[in-house]
């Protein structure tokens, strides 16, 4: 199908979804809640100043506030409660399709006047997670829709920020101070969660696109090194992401068509009278739609679809409970080139069929015991399963089995998480995480073409992973904040365990300064398959060669300041230092394997833990924040990031790309009364190129496979990586909703970014693997 035809397709769909009554709708509902920022306690009595006043209320009892008839367009609110320190939320941006349902957390105060009166704007993006003083921000889900070429996903937008690089423009796996994607971890609703992405592999944090849908999602944090105490097996970055409750008082709906699908969504309230609601969204690949209209797209297929969900269910009594999961389905199938004269490219004789299945569902029940202590306890329960199948086509027109892999994984894990304030200076959280881990694992595979088909894992079994931490956050004074925690973690598959140290130190030297320095001691357990590695020992016998391998560990040291340039401006300078020791490198001596390059899957090689590493930079960043229509951001490191395997030579990471620049930036237009809104954003990206092995193109002639020059890892640096991406938006205002027109351009230029060498076996030569060029991802979104 050619992209005429698609583009035709979707303009057809557009212009249907046009036939609404232009009458604008010039007012909208901006209501919501104002709890204890940690223990979600309602606050009874607080004042709520819509714009600086243009319009007052005042808390009830439940803690919630409603302004009615609001204009549409880019509002702010302030809210003051004794003994609380008062804050500002700005930039809340309103359509005429959805009310906008706020939850405003206040801090207690240590002053001892009777009411903090607020006299400038709060920081923005500051953590969700008082817990996180160094290397952590909030990111908004505006931020996710209006970045150019973030596409509503949180992985993709993360690469605006300064030390976050994608590991490739294939997928979105991210590098986070030159650390393998391998080492982020992803937690939704305060538990830990498989990798959310479509198209992934196992052992692997990314994939081809995001599962989640950003209509579900709330203001979350993400954080890239010197995590709180409560975090844990991940050694680069955390996703803490937040769920957003739906509106119990009104049904709304939503409906998305573009390039990478149709996305229906919808929320309201579950009952009449009841303040219990539910949230929930589905979607479709676009490829996968057009196949069930019986048009053909390509000589492959690609399909995925996804289901998100979050229902509320609050009592009088007993607390609330909460329903909450996501499960996708990706598929990816290619034939062969039946033709040999056309398989110049040595990818056009295989035969390719994968899979990646992942879902997730968990029940929450949240307590107030008291008005100074809150019980969260979650049990959850996730899978995963990701399978592949190569066939290599022999001339004669034969199949031959190249590689087949078949890896299932489960979890079924209980958590349990208590908050106190001892007073307004003190604060514990505690928590205990335990998970039994159910897997299944099959993986047939070939050296090369001519070697014989080896069994490299056949395992099934389970064992259980415990976590537990401790934090305690001291304010002897508004300016002072000292935090301390320690994270255990013990893998009973090897009973192997550790217990982490963490602290950090935050200090507001005036209304513009605030220095802080975090350490901790952050370890992960291996990717479960590594551990049945089989390897055949001196007697011929085939035993698991990585049983007993330990977790891999890295110190973390971070230094920050930042600066706040009036209410809208900011920049920010950190430090930082990362010591990685007991890394899982190959046996042998003359080898440079180590997992520090190693994006996913499971590494068939026996491995000990003898390997060193070092992460080490300087990220500068200055923003603005969206005011009269314009933001901006500019971000930039400089940085090293070198391993040691077990040869003992030092090497660059695959990762090292020793500088990486970005800068984003918007503006907004709003016209006739806010019924039309025009959006312009561009993203500039320039990075140091990836570093490759050479190949050793004798020796791979000679073998009739790739043979590298291992004493020379990762010695050939690619070119730098610059890209341009450019985004274009217009919505409307109709009288019962709102609908958006976008264009993202991804890769504007269509720059031929270097992603590495290969060795052809059909030409017996080199060749230079390009990243992709030019996408435009067209889509239309209606709210109402």
């Amino acid at each position: 199908m050619t992209l005429n035809k698609l583009s035709a397709i979707l303009l057809t769909f557009i212009l249907l979804l046009f036939k609404h009554n232009v009458q604008a709708q010039q007012h909208q509902r901006i209501r919501g809640n104002v709890s204890d920022a940690q223990l979600k306690s309602p606050l009874e009595g607080a004042t709520v100043l819509l714009d600086g006043g243009k319009q007052k209320a005042i808390t009830g009892s439940d803690g919630n506030f409603s302004f009615e008839l609001v204009p549409l367009g880019i509002h702010y609110i302030t809210v003051s409660y004794t003994g609380y320190s008062g804050r500002t939320f700005d930039n809340l941006s309103l359509n005429a399709g959805k009310e906008l349902v706020l939850n405003l957390g206040l801090e207690p105060s240590l002053e001892e006047e009777a009411q903090v009166v607020v006299t400038a704007k709060s920081k923005k993006n500051r953590p969700i997670n008082d817990m996180s003083v160094v290397s952590a921000r909030a990111f908004t889900v505006e931020e996710t829709q209006r970045y150019a070429a973030a596409v509503n996903d949180p992985l993709r937008m993360a690469t605006a920020y300064a030390g976050v690089v994608s590991a490739e423009d294939g997928g979105n796996d991210i590098v986070i101070r030159g650390n393998s994607p391998a080492g982020l971890i992803w937690r939704m609703e305060g538990v830990d969660i498989p990798n959310p992405n479509h198209f992934s592999s196992a052992g692997s944090s990314g994939g081809g696109i995001s599962i989640l849908s950003t209509q579900l999602l709330a203001n979350s944090d993400f954080i890239t090194g010197a995590f709180a105490a409560e975090y844990g097996n991940g050694l680069s970055g955390v996703f803490d992401l937040h769920l957003r409750k739906g509106n119990n008082k009104k049904g709304e709906y939503s409906a998305q068509l573009g390039v990478l699908g149709l996305n229906l969504g919808a929320e309201g309230p579950l009952l009449p009278f009841y303040k219990g609601s539910y949230l929930v969204n589905y979607r479709l690949s676009s490829l996968q739609l057009l196949d069930k209209l019986g048009v053909a797209v390509g000589p492959g297929t690609t399909d995925f679809q996804d289901l998100s969900f979050h229902v509320h269910l609050p009592t009088a009594k007993w607390g609330s409970f909460s329903f909450f999961g996501f499960g996708g389905l990706s598929r990816s199938k290619v034939k062969a080139e039946d033709d040999p004269a056309k398989w110049e490219d040595e990818w056009k004789r295989y035969h390719s069929d994968y899979i990646a299945n992942t879902g997730m569902g968990g029940l929450k029940h949240e307590l107030l015991l008291g008005k100074k202590t809150r019980l969260e306890t979650t049990l959850s329960y996730s899978a995963t399963d990701n399978g592949s199948e190569l066939q290599y086509v022999e001339y004669d027109k034969s199949n031959s089995l190249y590689h087949k892999d078949a890896y299932v994984n489960t979890k079924l894990a209980l958590a349990s998480l208590i908050q106190h304030r001892v007073s307004p200076q003190h604060l514990f959280k505690g928590g205990v995480r335990l998970q039994r881990l159910g897997f299944s694992f099959d993986q047939q595979t070939r050296d090369n073409p001519g070697a014989p088909l080896e069994q490299v894992i056949l395992e099934v079994g389970n064992t259980m992973l415990l976590q537990a931490h401790a934090q305690w956050q001291f304010r002897p004074t508004n300016k002072l904040t000292l935090l301390s925690g320690l994270h255990y973690m013990h893998l009973f598959l090897n009973d192997t365990w550790i217990a982490e140290p963490r602290a950090a130190i935050q200090f507001h030297a005036d209304a513009k300064n605030t220095v802080s320095i975090g350490y901790g001691l952050h370890s992960q357990v291996q990717p479960l398959g590594v551990y049945y590695v089989k390897q055949e020992d001196a007697g011929g016998v085939m035993r698991n060669a990585n049983r007993d391998l330990d977790l891999s560990k890295a110190h973390h040291l971070v230094l920050s300041w930042q600066r706040q340039l009036g209410n809208n401006w900011k920049t920010r300078a950190e430090l930082y230092y990362q010591h990685l020791f007991d890394v899982p490198v190959s046996i042998y001596d003359t080898s440079s394997f180590s997992m520090l390059n190693v994006r996913g899957d499971y590494i068939a090689e026996p491995l000990v833990n003898e390997g060193k590493g070092a992460n080490y930079g300087l990220e500068l960043s200055l923003e603005k924040h969206l005011t009269n229509g314009f933001y901006g951001m500019l971000s930039t490191s400089f940085y090293q990031s070198k391993y040691k395997a077990k040869n003992g030579v030092e090497h660059n990471t695959r990762f090292n790309g020793k500088q990486a620049f970005s800068l984003v930036a918007g503006k907004e237009w709003v016209r006739a009364n806010n019924k039309k809104v025009w959006g312009l954003n561009t993203r500039v990206l320039q990075n140091g190129g990836y570093w490759n092995t050479p190949v050793n193109l004798e020796q791979s002639i000679a073998n009739d496979y790739a043979v590298y020059y291992e004493e020379q890892a990762y010695s050939i640096q690619n070119p730098a990586y610059f890209r341009i991406d450019i985004r274009a938006s217009l919505q409307w205002n109709y009288k019962k909703c709102a609908a958006t027109l976008s264009l993202d351009l991804q890769n504007a230029t269509n720059r031929q970014n270097v992603f590495m060498q290969v060795y052809d076996r059909q030409t017996a030569s080199l060749k230079t693997a390009y990243q992709t060029g030019v996408i435009p991802v067209l889509n239309y979104k209606v709210e109402f």
